[in-house]
Parts: structure tokens; C-alpha cells; sequence
């Protein structure tokens, strides 16, 4: 379904706005379904690997930290060629091919036969699950500058939405056994690659788009237009140290959680569920009034630090009660990468707006890179038998100092001149 004509109105065209809000729907239904096959698999991907190496939480914690490396070095080499690819030829083919591939690569997994065959099908993920970042160049196409905030913020609820549902029935599932969540997942990402076949309209207008070019499209050269301007480079440096300390809770809680609390995959799959909800409610719900009221940068410095009181909470917490009641606080750190993503694009222009998302992509790659290694290496460190101190929560108190180096960024950047 091809929507060039219904995008290339003029602004001050009177059907513009419903044009727009039909288009960003499809966008975040198709979000939606991927990000509800991607947390489906949450819970039970740690435990598998667990399986497969005989029950060794410390063992297992540090291959989990091996596949995280691997899925990221993917998303870094891959996340600007399709950002790239999607300025060149349009965001819907990207998004398309995307959903498919990661049908196909699920259902691998689901009949992966050994740890092998499991980490391949890890890296295949980590290459089809690159076009997220043109989702968000397909939002910044579609959606006026001075309400960017606000419409991330939506897409955000919509990656939220899918942790809320994904995980729990993740979790249910993978009471019956490790792998029918994957299978699942499967059935809902060809279903996803479909819906978006019939419906998905094209966001980038022919006479928008820029020739595809290796420079731009390579993982570094990509970061040449993030070191263009000042406010860029320190945004993008902020969202780093941010990336790099949002591999904490994917990396280490499936593990820490049955180590320090023993929750099984329901309960694990269940509180994930609670971080999607309460995600949704902060970006669905309060994200417009908290920027309208704050403005964009100060709403971003009170997002990271509401990220790094979290994770403080994370790492005392002595019960899983205690636990839980970080949660609403971390879901207020949502609204720092919206706030983030909107001051970067007014930076740019229209036709550069795939090269931003694919840089912010990389950059997010090399945190990728870094942090699951990172995370899962001081966990087993942490839990390690003959240690002289024992500190199960190190890694999320780690977390919560790189959080804290990313509000001093944001704030040293954004500050008036």
C-alpha cells in the first residue's frame, strides 16, 4: 500500500493531521507486535542457556553475557545500513523485511538442538531487530518537530505495551516448557510482517530521499553526523552512558531475581509486566503534561535521575517487595529518551532523519556491546563463591552511577549558553 501521495500534502491541508495520526497507528501497531514477540522471550531465553549448561546460574550469567555482545555487534553493524537503506528506498521495506526475518530467526531457536544453534539464532535476531530505529525515523517523518516529545513518548508505550502482554504470557508459557514461548513469538511476527504488508503505508516521500552511501551507512561513519554540532555530540554521549546502563535489567535480572528472591518464570514474566504497565502509564499519560509543564530538557534530567534512584533501589533491595517498589520510579526514566530523541532531530533535517536514527542506533550498538559483557560479568563476580564481600546487586548500583555520569552530560550540554 503505497501512501506517497496521502504524505506529500501540504501542512496546511485540512485532512494533514488525520492523515498523520492513521499512519503513526500502523506504526504502532506494528511496533507493538514486534516488541510483544521480542519480551515473550524474555523470561525463559536465560533459563534455556541455564539449561543447557546444567543449572550454573554463574556460568550461565556469563554466556548470557556473550549472546548480549553478539546481538548487539549486530545491531551496531546493522542498525545505519538500514537506517541508510530506509532514507534511500523508504522506511515500509525495512520495517517489512525486519518482521519477517525475525519470524523466520524465532522459529530457529525454537528448534535449536544446542547452545550453537541457539547463539546463531541470536545473531540473526540482532540483524532483524535493527529497523527499530526506523520506526522512530518513520514517527520523525510523519509528526511535526515541536510535538516529536510527545509522539516518541506514544511509540515508547507502544514498546511498553508489548513488555507488559510479552512477558507474562513469556512467562506462562514457558511453564510448559522453555520454547513454546519462541514458537509463539514466531507465529506473532509473520502475523506482524503480514498486518504491515497489507497496511503499512510508505513515510518518505520519493523526492525526499538521498542516495544510499556506504560513508554514511558503516557503523562509524554514521557517527560523523552526531559529531557535526555540540548539542548533538553531548546528547548522543548522554544517551551512551544511558544505553550502556539500560543492559542491567535485561542482562542480569532473570538471573539476580531467581538467585536473590527465587521467583520462577511466572513471577519473573509477571514483574516484567509491571515495568511495561507502569512504562505505559509514564509514556502514554504523562509524558505531554510532565514536558508541557518542565519543558524538554529539564524533563530529561528528571528522567535519568529517576532512572538512577532505581537502580539504587534495585541493588538494596533486600526482598523482592522492595524491589517492586522501584518499579514506578524507573518507569519515569522513559521520559528522558523521547525528550532526548526530540532535541537531537530538530538538529537535522528531514532527509537526514534515517542517518540520525541509525547513528543513535550505533551508538546504542556500542553501549550494546559493552554492557551485557559488563553487567553479567560483575553479577557472577558478585555472587562468585570465596568472595570476602557478597553484593548480588552490584551490577544495578553500577547502572545507577553510569546513570548518574549521563545526567551530568545531559545537563552540561543542554544548559543555556
Amino acid at each position: 500500500m503505497d501512501s506517497g501521495p496521502i504524505l506529500q500534502k501540504t501542512p496546511d491541508a485540512p485532512e494533514m493531521p488525520v492523515r498523520r495520526r492513521a499512519a503513526f497507528a500502523f506504526i504502532f501497531i506494528t511496533v507493538l507486535l514486534d516488541m510483544l514477540a521480542l519480551g515473550m522471550v524474555l523470561p525463559v531465553l536465560p533459563k534455556l542457556i541455564e539449561d543447557f549448561v546444567g543449572g550454573d546460574t554463574a556460568r550461565a550469567s556469563q554466556i548470557v553475557g556473550i549472546f548480549g555482545i553478539a546481538w548487539a555487534l549486530m545491531q551496531f553493524l546493522f542498525s545505519p545500513v538500514q537506517g541508510s537503506l530506509s532514507d534511500r528506498y523508504g522506511r515500509r521495506p525495512v520495517v517489512l523485511l525486519s518482521n519477517f526475518g525475525l519470524g523466520l530467526d524465532y522459529l530457529l531457536m525454537a528448534l535449536a538442538p544446542s547452545l550453537g544453534w541457539l547463539f546463531a539464532g541470536r545473531v540473526i535476531s540482532g540483524i532483524t531487530a535493527a529497523s527499530i530505529s526506523t520506526s522512530y525515523a518513520y514517527v520523525a517523518d510523519i509528526t511535526p518537530a515541536e510535538k516529536r516529545s510527545a509522539t516518541f513518548g506514544l511509540l515508547g508505550a507502544g514498546f511498553g505495551a508489548g513488555f507488559v502482554v510479552g512477558p507474562a504470557i513469556g512467562g506462562l508459557l514457558g511453564t510448559f516448557g522453555p520454547r513454546l514461548p519462541f514458537w509463539t513469538a514466531a507465529v506473532l511476527s509473520l502475523l506482524n510482517g503480514l498486518y504491515g504488508l497489507l497496511i503499512l503505508p510508505e513515510s518518505l516521500p520519493p523526492e525526499r530521499r538521498t542516495a544510499f552511501n556506504w560513508r554514511r551507512a558503516n557503523p562509524l561513519g554514521s557517527l560523523a553526523l552526531l559529531r557535526s554540532q555540540r548539542r548533538l555530540l553531548g546528547l548522543a554521549g548522554a544517551n551512551f552512558l544511558a544505553y550502556l546502563a539500560h543492559n542491567a535489567l535485561p542482562t542480569t535480572f532473570v538471573l539476580y531475581a531467581g538467585y536473590r528472591y527465587g521467583w520462577g518464570e511466572g513471577t519473573v514474566g509477571l514483574t516484567l509486566s509491571l515495568v511495561g504497565a507502569c512504562a505505559i502509564v509514564v509514556q502514554a499519560g504523562l509524558i505531554r503534561p510532565i514536558v508541557h509543564w518542565l519543558g524538554e530538557r529539564r524533563a530529561l534530567l528528571a528522567g535519568l535521575f529517576s532512572g538512577a534512584l532505581a537502580f539504587i533501589v534495585f541493588g538494596l533491595a533486600s526482598s523482592g517487595v522492595v524491589f517492586w517498589l522501584g518499579i514506578p520510579v524507573m518507569a519515569f526514566w522513559g521520559i528522558a529518551s523521547p525528550c532526548a530523541q526530540a532535541l537531537m532531530s530538530r538538529q537535522v533535517g528531514p532527509s537526514e532523519q534515517g542517518q540520525l536514527q541509525g547513528a543513535n542506533s550505533s551508538i546504542q550498538g556500542i553501549a550494546n556491546l559493552l554492557g551485557p559483557g559488563m553487567f553479567s560479568f560483575v553479577f557472577a563476580y558478585a555472587i562468585g563463591i570465596g568472595r570476602a564481600w557478597h553484593l548480588p546487586g552490584a551490577a544495578f548500583l553500577l547502572a545507577a552511577v553510569l546513570l548518574t555520569a549521563a545526567l551530568a552530560a545531559a545537563w552540561r550540554t543542554t544548559r543555556a549558553r
